[in-house]
């Protein structure tokens, strides 16, 4: 398994290490193991703007996408997808929701994987799932010691 993350902003300082750890154990504990690959790429906002115009047709920075890459052809590395953070959008959001970067970076990280592996957050029902899975990774992160401990997230990143 390996987990490539990229550091494309230099607004904010952040641990690549600490998103390689988290998005490798929330992959094991997904069942994403052997031969996967994931990239994670941490921007500013005006990055994940032109992305988010590009891709989605929404003119505003966003906190999170993913672009899912596996395909049904037969290779021997499993390759997940594209996961784009912006960490200026982190940061904002720790301050607003009162807990740490480094805990909404990896809310975001496995936010964006669990869209690399199909999840969707566009319905209801879809965003319950998504939000169960998501808050069971973080309190296996916490048990662990990758996350400080917290009371339950209070919202699902989107």
């Amino acid at each position: 398994m390996e987990v490539w993350v990229t550091n494309l902003q230099n607004k904010v300082p952040v641990s690549t290490e600490f998103i390689r750890r988290v998005v490798a154990r929330a992959m094991r504990e997904l069942g994403c193991e052997g031969d996967v690959e994931v990239s994670v790429a941490l921007v500013d906002d005006a990055y994940i703007r032109e992305l988010n115009r590009e891709y989605r047709g929404v003119h505003h920075p966003t906190d999170v996408l993913g672009f899912p890459l596996e395909e049904e052809v037969e290779t021997p590395i499993r390759m997940l997808g594209d996961i784009v953070i912006s960490v200026e959008r982190a940061r904002e959001q720790a301050r607003q929701y009162n807990h740490s970067l480094r805990r909404e970076l990896a809310i975001l990280a496995i936010h964006g994987l669990l869209h690399l592996l199909g999840y969707e957050d566009e319905t209801d029902e879809g965003a319950a799932v998504m939000w169960r899975r998501q808050k069971a990774l973080l309190e296996v992160l916490e048990r662990e010691g990758i996350l400080e401990r917290a009371g339950t997230p209070r919202r699902a990143a989107r």
